[in-house]
């Protein structure tokens, strides 16, 4: 364990042995704690303005899934699957002695929270789903298996910040230069012995992907929702979403009729979480949790 200026870095065994990073931020106290998951190639990095925000009276924690950021690489491609990651953070929260959490989940991350929900529903007092439901749909699913998994090199962070930008302007049409720097410092690292950035996970990612967007017996992950409905729930929608569209944003509000819930206007997948109409929710619904 390492000390930085604003949080700790650490790691944790998973159960088949793979070494797992988390950032933890704030100290410990009678509050439950957030546990922050991000989407299907990010990592804790995205959750640092979050983080900052709420651990001011409890315990903050940031997981990189393996393969990601700083956790280990899986030599076994196939087991970069949801069923290891919901094991990977169950074994999270056994390993920290954690037995109540609020989950804050961002895309894959909010799929492994209605899956916890759904598995412990005791250890879970409170879940923030994140541009993520039940149904993910086919433009948006189809977009994302487009582009994981490609080996794609930048000299400097600019061009790499210039080029997200380029491919995802659909989804934050009025972010700012220094927005864009901010989202693609996460998910690119420098490649020492190649003298460049490299996407922040690893690239066999995608075909692992690949090969279960293929499967024909994909997973109804609505019994999984449904299993929030005694679990204090707030759900995010980007307006300009194409992964959680606006029809399943309301199914999910039919079946879950305490379910908290907001569209963020100019944002696609995902919102960043850090937009005002989000924090005001964000801000109401963690205070109660």
């Amino acid at each position: 364990m390492t000390q930085t200026m604003t949080f700790k870095e650490c790691h944790y065994k998973s159960a088949d042995g793979l070494d797992l990073y988390y950032r933890t931020y704030g100290e410990e106290t009678d509050r439950a704690p957030l546990v922050c998951l991000s989407g299907l190639t990010r990592n804790s990095g995205d959750f640092d303005d979050f983080a900052h925000r709420y651990c001011r009276d409890r315990r903050v924690y940031a997981l990189d899934y393996r393969g990601r950021g700083k956790s280990a690489y899986d030599p076994d491609y196939r087991n970069y699957n949801p069923q290891t990651y919901i094991a990977d953070v169950l074994q999270f929260l056994t390993v920290l002695g954690i037995d109540r959490a609020v989950l804050v989940g961002t895309s894959l991350g909010g799929i492994i929270s209605m899956a916890l929900a759904a598995m412990v529903p005791d250890r879970i007092c409170g879940v923030v789903l994140n541009d993520i439901g039940p149904e993910i749909n086919a433009a948006g699913g189809s977009r994302i298996a487009g582009y994981v998994g490609k080996d794609i090199r930048f000299d400097t962070l600019e061009q790499a910040a210039e080029a997200q930008k380029t491919q995802f302007l659909s989804a934050y049409p009025d972010l700012v230069d220094a927005g864009w720097m901010k989202t693609t410092l996460p998910a690119f690292i420098l490649d020492a012995a190649a003298g460049n950035y490299r996407p922040n996970y690893d690239l066999a990612i995608g075909k692992a992907l690949l090969e279960q967007v293929q499967e024909d017996n994909p997973v109804d992950l609505w019994p999984f929702f449904k299993a929030l409905k005694s679990i204090p729930t707030l759900a995010i929608r980007g307006a300009l979403s194409d992964v959680l569209s606006e029809e399943v944003f309301d199914k999910m509000k039919a079946a879950h009729p305490n379910m908290e819930h907001v569209t963020i206007k100019n944002r696609g997948h995902v919102p960043q979480l850090d937009e005002p109409e989000a924090l005001e929710k964000l801000d109401e619904f963690l205070e109660r949790v």
